[in-house]
């Protein structure tokens, strides 16, 4: 194990998120990075356990952070500092494999459970050498009415699509919830070929499609899920629980 690495774009932030880790075992040892260079660089010469990573570092920015993250460290398990609100941050970086998203200002039992969560989790290099996306438990994240802390991405429902082949099963749908699009079996399949990196070509392949037919679903899916393409399509069937 290769500890932590604190990457973020302000000394503040940086230095008291490296002070919270101290301390907490299954992050040690701690280092800092202060922009995507300097996090490469870090991860080149001893790959991280964990990366703790700002969603708003400057340019080239998180994005391409992850991107070369993967290269040099594919098993890092990158955790975005985000709030709920940065929507398209967390989008692009759960589609590139990063695990969840903590608040900038996790206090260290917080830290402490995502860490041993993530630990416990076995991290699949589901293609390219990223980990498959999990779950990050912290009350950090956000508190139900009860108190209770929330998972990282929340589950959102599924609604019968009339112009669906009636012979193809589609998800069941979560009870307690709002309606919203559904996506068959197949169409699960697709988005998960999507998810592990696979062209529509090998999607088709490993499912006995044609890749006319593996295009058709992709347009579906796209349609129901509103995601304008393969990245977007991936980040949202992670958030709502229907690819893990």
């Amino acid at each position: 194990m290769a500890g932590v690495v604190v990457c973020h774009g302000s000394a503040v932030v940086r230095e008291r998120l490296v002070v919270t880790s101290i301390g907490v075992p299954a992050l040690t040892p701690v280092r800092a990075a202060a922009g995507v260079d300097e996090l490469v660089s870090l991860a080149r010469r001893i790959p991280p356990t964990i990366v703790l990573l700002d969603a708003h570092l400057p340019a080239p920015g998180s994005t391409e952070a992850i991107r070369r993250l993967r290269a040099v460290a594919p098993g890092a398990a990158v955790v975005l500092l985000a709030s709920p609100d940065d929507g398209a941050a967390l989008d692009r970086a759960l589609a590139l494999g990063a695990r969840g998203f903590l608040a900038p200002d996790v206090g260290r039992p917080e830290l402490s459970a995502v860490a041993a969560h993530i630990l416990a989790s076995p991290v699949l290099a589901a293609s390219n050498g990223r980990p498959a996306a999990v779950d990050v438990p912290s009350p950090a994240v956000g508190h139900d009415a009860d108190g209770a802390g929330r998972p990282v991405r929340t589950l959102s429902p599924v609604a019968v699509d009339d112009a669906r082949d009636p012979q193809e099963p589609v998800v069941p749908v979560p009870t307690g919830v709002a309606t919203g699009a559904a996506l068959t079996k197949r169409e699960i399949e697709v988005l998960v070929g999507m998810s592990n990196g696979r062209s529509n070509a090998q999607i088709g392949a490993e499912l006995f499609l044609s890749e006319d037919t593996v295009k058709t679903h992709a347009r579906r899916l796209f349609r129901k899920l509103g995601a304008k393409d393969r990245a977007q399509a991936v980040a949202i069937g992670l958030r709502r629980g229907l690819i893990r």
